[in-house]
């Protein structure tokens, strides 16, 4: 998610021209430009894993997965988020190389800073694709996935996953492991050398 903001009062092409200039990634919401945070060890594994499991399942497919440093343009909420997972099956995003438009899947791994963000004005942004099926959110502080689905009647539904399910994303015709989503992002507690008694 971005957070402080950092430069304002441009559009999209602007945007575009000036976010090449960067050595930071910035995401763009209608005119303002604001700084990408940095992020967990755990979150970035998590990316990495759901990640590596899509790429693998979808090789020899129309699709291609792309992860953190792409681009997703919402053009109807004048938008440009770089999502921690994205996944388009559309020929029209091969024409754009700055960025993609036409996503069937976005995963965004859950931070403290960013969560009430990914939840909902980011979402509410995203719906506004009509190539998205599915917006998933990893919660890896909680050890779940969430993975909201469009339905035929326009309306998002919540599926609700633990550790020890499989997740489907139905967009892809795809089932995962949870826990292989979820694979080595447990965070370690560390005990200070002081707070360990001594042996008598």
């Amino acid at each position: 998610m971005a957070l402080p903001r950092t430069e304002s009062g441009f559009d999209a092409a602007a945007y575009l021209a000036w976010e090449e200039t960067q050595p930071e990634r910035n995401e763009y919401i209608a005119g303002e430009v604001f700084a990408m945070v940095g992020v967990r060890q755990s979150h970035n594994v998590a990316t990495l894993n759901v990640a590596t499991l899509l790429r693998n399942e979808l090789k020899g497919s129309p699709c291609r997965v792309f992860v953190e440093s792409v681009k997703t343009r919402v053009e109807a909420a004048d938008c440009f988020f770089y999502p921690d997972v994205v996944v388009t099956c559309d020929p029209r995003d091969r024409l754009t190389p700055e960025y993609i438009s036409h996503p069937v899947l976005v995963v965004e791994v859950l931070s403290d800073s960013t969560a009430a963000f990914d939840r909902g004005a980011k979402f509410a942004a995203y719906r506004k694709l009509e190539s998205l099926q599915e917006y998933a959110l990893i919660d890896v502080g909680a050890q779940r996935i969430e993975v909201f689905r469009r339905n035929p009647e326009n309306h998002w539904v919540l599926y609700d996953y633990g550790s020890g399910d499989v997740v489907e994303f139905a967009s892809l015709s795809l089932h995962l492991e949870a826990r292989e989503i979820l694979d080595d992002t447990v965070e370690d507690i560390q005990v200070p050398t002081s707070a360990v008694s001594e042996k008598p």
